[in-house]
Parts: C-alpha cells; structure tokens; sequence
C-alpha cells in the first residue's frame, strides 16, 4: 500500500482567474473537471507521474480568509531569471507582500487572491525540481512532521532536524515536500495537500492506516464525496482521493 502527492488544492473565489494565473506562473495548461474546478497540470502529463506535483482550484462560497501555513516555492537558475519571474509574476497580477520576512535573498509575493508564495534565488538542490520547487509548510515540530508524512506517502525522507524537514518523490524527481519551524502557527488554510492511492490499492484501507499513524478524520462540510477529508498531527487538513 502507498500513497503519493498528486497535488496542492487553493481554495478561491474564481477557480478560472486563480488557475489562470497560476498556469501562466508555471508555464504549464489548465484543464477542468467541471463548473468550479480548475486543473493546472504540466503540458503532456501522463499519470502516475513522480515529478507531477499539480495545481487543482476549487471555488468555495466563502474561502477562509488567508493564512499561511502552507505555500509554494518557485525555483529560479540565476538571478536574472528571479527578477525577471518577479517582474512577469506581478504583471500577471502578483502583489508584493511583507510577513515579516526581513532582509531575504528570496522575494514574498501574494497570488490575486490573497495566497503568499516565493521566488527563491537560485539554489543548486531546486536545479531539476521544474518551476516549483517545493511545497512549504508551516509547523511547530518538523521532526513529528516528517515521522508522520515519511509514514504517510512513498516519498523518501531527505533531510530532518529540529527546525526543518524535507522529502521528496523516492523517484528522485520533482518539487520537495518541506515542514518549517515557525513560533507561531496560524490556525486553518486555504491551501491543502492532495494524496492519491495507486491504482489498485485500496483508499478504505490508506485511510484506515493513516489513522493509526496518528490522521484524524475532519469535517469542513465536505458533506457526500468521494474523497476522505483528514487531519495531520498538528491540524493541517489534506485530501485521500480515490485510487488512479
């Protein structure tokens, strides 16, 4: 049994604009799985693919308002290419942003609907990631982090110590899945992790064991859907979908 991230959920007031915007940032296509639902996906993507981290926005009635404990990293190779995805990301309706950041190498921006993300200077562990190089989130305890999500998906665990942690696809592929020491962390998010069974694994059994590594079932009015809503170790809610 395994379960692999297939993607990262925004929720949004305007799936369309949102998923248009964030193709545009990645250079990747949009496709839909109908009326609220925006796929942003890499051209020619052909499932199971490890290197495929994916986009899904979905349009909510009411989306919480912002938090961020949850983000996204954008991987640059030189320092013209960060000023230049800066500079194309905020003609794309990016907006600067200050969290606190201080005197960084990176840049904090904000997505048009309010989501913060980063445009790293270049790093030589993001070099073959692909436009996103890791999917970011905020916790108190990194170490019980990676126990649990090096338990719960088949990505291998790179690196892990008291402020930060970091997996990725045991294919050795795509964008890094990171947990960072923060002092404060927000409650809730707009933005949440997807996993994915195989395809002949079975979801009824992945969630039975994500429970007993310590997944608590969460209900956000979700109501009759195919996929399961859970909760990690500190709170974090993220999707079981049906195998493929």
């Amino acid at each position: 049994m395994a379960l692999r991230l297939v993607q990262v959920n925004f929720k949004a007031r305007n799936d369309s604009a949102l998923g248009l915007f964030w193709a545009d940032a990645l250079g990747w296509g949009v496709s839909s799985e109908g009326p609220g639902v925006t796929n942003v996906e890499p051209p020619g993507m052909v499932l199971p693919d490890p290197a495929a981290v994916c986009v899904d926005v979905v349009t909510v009635p009411e989306p919480e308002t912002v938090q961020y404990r949850a983000h996204l990293d954008l991987a640059t190779s030189s320092v013209a290419h960060q000023t230049e995805l800066v500079a194309r990301l905020k003609a794309l309706g990016a907006t600067s942003i200050d969290i606190g950041q201080g005197d960084v190498h990176w840049t904090v921006l904000a997505d048009p609907e309010g989501n913060v993300f980063c445009v790293l200077e270049p790093r030589a562990i993001y070099a073959d990631t692909g436009p996103i190089a890791a999917v970011v989130v905020s916790c108190t305890d990194p170490r019980a982090m990676a126990r649990f999500w090096n338990g719960a998906i088949d990505w291998t665990l790179h690196e892990v110590a008291d402020d930060f942690a970091r997996l990725r696809s045991a294919a050795g592929v795509g964008p890094y899945l990171e947990f960072v020491r923060v002092p404060d962390v927000t409650v809730g998010t707009r933005v949440h992790l997807d996993l994915r069974p195989y395809l002949r694994d079975d979801q009824t059994a992945e969630v039975a064991r994500l429970r007993t590594l310590g997944a608590l079932d969460a209900d956000n009015g979700q109501g009759d859907v195919p996929w399961v809503v859970l909760t990690d170790p500190e709170g974090n809610e993220f999707c079981v979908l049906t195998p493929g």
